[in-house]
């Protein structure tokens, strides 16, 4: 048995990885019968050693009673290959392609290979696993790639690798047994999926079917809204609260509206709290959970902003909100991840008494409420505002490094959190810890794959320039770490006279990131400072090359308080921007990417179930051949921030226009709840989105958590924190949004610190103001920090300060 080979069974996990994907699938048309097997005595005719038949070899793992045999009920010929578990505690079997040279089948880097088999099944538990060989790091696990349903007489199944990874020149596979039974297999087929592609038909400018393009909608957005939630009826949910503003807050004036992209309509909701700056995710019956939000705008000299326990779902069908219990704790900022088991975990934002939360807050799918705190593990830690939590395969949590204000938490800035040991794992490599406050992070598509990309961002309290870091971890290594990855491309940014081209290191912090049907990222809108400075560019990320590709920019600025999703015909939305004069942009962009101008789209022409089961087999058909299938989640984001977007592959099973998906069997990989499915062809192009509902753990109880599961980052490096001593809170400054609330009205933000460029004396900083139109600003009390009132008449920058500098 070979080291490469060896998994482990995580104590942690339930269900994990029988559908797992590496990479992107692409499906062309079928190759001819006559194309030739690659797999040598791919029926098990001609004896080897080991009392195994040449060209296969024993594999597994674990603590199971096994056989390997050669037997006569063949399918044809006549001889057959059985494995059978008779025990089992943990671990599996495999009989697979002999890993040397002269039997694992010789693979082109790019390329796709149907694979097929005959077999008989008595447990449910079989999967079609892959290994590779890489030229420098040698023979490693690559995927299961198909979970195979229990057979009482022979029954083919067929799969599509996705394309093969860079470095692989060969491959091995077979069928594993993880469960007690037997699993008997014959007449192995693999064959190399032919090229041809048809040139797409450009139906725009050059310029368009190359960058894409941006239309500003007629109809403004009527709420100043900062939280945007696709909904699985195709609205759109855009949450305002009192949208920033002390006058809506003080009249007890909260808004929300729905907007409609097939009418571009909007209708007001009534909205019974201040929901700005709340949190927000969709549960598993696509219902959306709004926690927290803010209590009380700060007082200059006295609190900072306050953070309310209550706790509110909004109702797509009724497009109303309903109060739930209360949280623990107040939360202004929290974040919220949904869980493989319809949970929803939440971690800091600030308290009712303007401190920070430590309380770790946990909302049960079962009971439909938040859990009192002595049913939830803490830690006591604070992780500040916002702070990005990724779900991982296993199921515990990666702390990327994206937070909103200020600096990030002490140690690396960023970490793997386990709910189950209530550790902290400090992980190692993310550039410029303390400047990624508002920077974006998304697990990028494949969820499979199980990396993260984290760009951009800054800090408000020292407030620099805007950086173009991006870092890119694989927290499927054993001992993940971030790595440099290209910087973001440069744009132009407006300090007050025109667009101008960035220079030097100039980047954005408030970036928006959003996951793409053709397996891409597209990053867009931002600002140079804290909410001042919008910065003019939008580019397309490609997780195989790990390049960047500027496209069409947005022509409206999307800086503080901005949001970019996905809609469910391919375009992306973008809405707000809050600079720090108080103002908002209620003008509505949308993107349509180059995709959608490179001629007719494939259509999904039915969907045989949209109520989908982990480890299900689904069938769709289709108008015309597709390259792959994958399953993404809608969004919830705000402040450049949603932890749970994520793109599920499908592994595909061709037969004509009919398709089968392979559906994932980890619920860690795709949280229970709504997704879009999309099917894209070979030029990238994809369908407008059929909506599925992917169940919970319930429809996992047959399985009884056999499902054997790969692990990674089991022997984490970094410095390890167990729960501290139990404290009440965390002491937060009163400036943490960045503004000094000694000037003007509270929605305007005089920063607390101004660019460098911008020198420490009144004149320069009263022109500095005067240029980002912040007009007159009354002096609230007796202090005036920043020295904008030197004559003491109670107006910063009046006409007698700049003239006594």
């Amino acid at each position: 048995m070979n080291r490469h080979r060896l998994t482990r069974y995580r104590r942690r996990t339930a269900l994990v990885g029988v559908g797992a994907l590496t990479a992107g699938l692409l499906l062309t048309s079928p190759q001819s019968a006559s194309a030739a097997n690659l797999v040598k005595n791919a029926g098990f005719e001609t004896a080897g050693t080991a009392d195994m038949p040449y060209c296969w070899e024993k594999s597994g793992w674990g603590d199971n009673d096994f056989t390997f045999s050669t037997v006569n009920d063949a399918h044809s010929g006549s001889k057959a290959m059985k494995v059978e578990l008779t025990r089992r505690v943990n671990g599996d079997r495999k009989a697979l392609i002999t890993e040397s040279t002269e039997c694992a089948p010789v693979v082109t880097a790019g390329k796709q290979y149907d694979l097929g088999l005959w077999y008989k099944s008595t447990t449910p538990d079989t999967s079609l696993t892959l290994f590779r060989h890489d030229a420098t790091a040698g023979w490693q696990y690559w995927t299961d790639l198909k979970t195979l349903d229990m057979a009482g007489s022979w029954t083919q199944a067929t799969v599509r690798t996705p394309e093969v990874p860079a470095g692989t020149d060969r491959i091995t596979w077979g069928v594993s047994v993880y469960g007690t039974g037997s699993a008997t297999t014959d007449d192995y087929s693999m064959e190399q999926v032919a090229d041809p592609v048809p040139d797409p038909v450009c139906t725009g400018t050059p310029a368009e079917c190359a960058n894409g393009k941006w239309d500003v909608l007629p109809m403004e957005n009527p709420v100043r809204s900062m939280h945007s939630v696709v909904l699985h009826n195709g609205k759109v949910l855009l949450i305002a609260g009192s949208g920033n503003s002390e006058e809506q807050f003080n009249a007890g004036t909260f808004t929300s509206a729905v907007y409609d992209p097939a009418t571009g309509k909007y209708k007001i909701i009534p909205t019974p709290k201040d929901m700005f700056c709340a949190g927000h995710v969709q549960l598993q019956d696509g219902r959306v959970l709004v926690m927290s939000g803010n209590k009380a705008y700060p007082v200059p000299g006295g609190h900072g902003y306050e953070g309310y326990k209550d706790s509110y779902i909004f109702d797509p069908a009724t497009e109303t909100y309903t109060k739930t219990n209360d949280m623990n704790d107040g939360h202004w900022y929290p974040s919220a991840t949904a869980l493989g088991n319809g949970d929803v975990i939440s971690f800091g934002g600030l308290k009712e008494d303007s401190t920070g939360s430590v309380t770790a807050e946990l909302w049960s799918d079962a009971e439909q409420q938040w859990l009192p705190t002595w049913k939830v593990n803490q830690t006591w830690s604070y992780w500040g505002l916002y702070p990005s939590m990724i779900l991982m395969q296993d199921g515990r949590l990666f702390y990327s490094g994206s937070h909103v204000f200020g600096n990030n938490i002490p140690g690396t800035g960023s970490a793997i959190y386990d709910y189950d040991a209530n550790t902290i794992t400090q992980i190692p490599g993310l550039q410029k810890k303390d400047e990624r406050d508002q920077s974006a992070s998304v697990l990028l598509p494949p969820a499979q794959d199980q990396k993260v990309l984290t760009l951009g961002g800054g800090n408000i309290d020292s407030n620099p320039e805007g950086n173009r870091l991006t870092d890119v971890i694989d927290l499927k290594s054993a001992n993940p770490a971030y790595v440099a990855g290209p910087p973001i491309p440069q744009g132009t940014v407006d300090f007050g006279n025109g667009p101008v081209p960035q220079t030097g290191n100039q980047g954005k912090m408030y970036v928006s990131a959003v996951l793409m049907p053709d397996g891409k990222v597209l990053e867009t809108g931002g600002a140079l400072h804290n909410r001042a400075d919008p910065v003019f560019e939008t580019s397309i990320y490609d997780p195989a090359t790990n390049t960047f590709d500027p496209v069409a920019v947005d022509p409206q600025a999307r800086g503080y308080h901005s949001s970019a999703f996905l809609l469910p015909d391919g375009r992306v939305m973008t809405t707000g921007d809050n600079p720090g004069n108080g103002t908002w942009n209620h003008k509505v962009s949308i993107y349509t990417p180059p995709y959608l101008l490179k001629g007719a789209r494939p259509a999904i022409t039915s969907v045989i179930d949209t109520e989908w089961n982990y480890g299900d087999t689904q069938r769709i058909t289709v108008d015309r051949p597709i390259a792959k299938a994958e399953l993404i989640r809608p969004a919830a984001v705000t402040h450049s921030s949603d932890p749970n977007q994520r793109f599920v592959d499908l592994p595909l099973s061709v037969d004509g226009n009919n398709i089968d998906l392979n559906v994932t069997s980890n619920p860690n990989l795709a949280p229970p709840g709504w997704y879009m499915l999309f099917a894209v062809d070979a030029n990238g192009v994809p369908s407008v989105a059929k909506w599925v509902h992917l169940q919970g753990p319930a429809a996992l109880s047959a399985t009884d958590g056999s499902a054997h599961v790969h692990s990674f980052a089991d022997s984490l490096e970094g410095t390890v924190t167990e729960p501290g001593k139990k404290k009440t809170s965390q002491k937060v400054s009163p400036t943490v949004s960045g503004c000094d609330r000694h000037y003007g009205s509270i929605n305007v933000c005089v920063p607390t610190a101004f660019p460098d460029e911008v020198k420490a004396t009144t004149a320069a900083r009263c022109t500095w103001l005067a240029k980002n139109d912040y007009g007159r600003l009354k002096v609230n009390g007796k202090d005036d920090p920043l020295r904008l009132d030197r004559n003491k008449d109670g107006v910063a920058c009046g006409k007698g300060d700049i003239r006594r500098r």
